[in-house]
């Protein structure tokens, strides 16, 4: 049987992840919205839309 509270001892977050949380907190990340948005922006310039 699985002992939980030993597996949990011996985890560790893979670096991945860690690098993806320090992004996500001191960065604004953008969605599809913003580049939505700035996608419209610039076809307008141009004239395109």
């Amino acid at each position: 049987m699985i002992n939980f509270e030993e597996e949990l001892k011996r985890f560790h977050p893979s670096l991945e992840i860690e690098e993806v949380e320090e992004y996500v907190y001191h960065n604004k990340p953008r969605d599809i919205t913003d580049l939505l948005q700035e996608m419209l922006k610039e076809m307008k310039e141009t004239d395109r839309y």
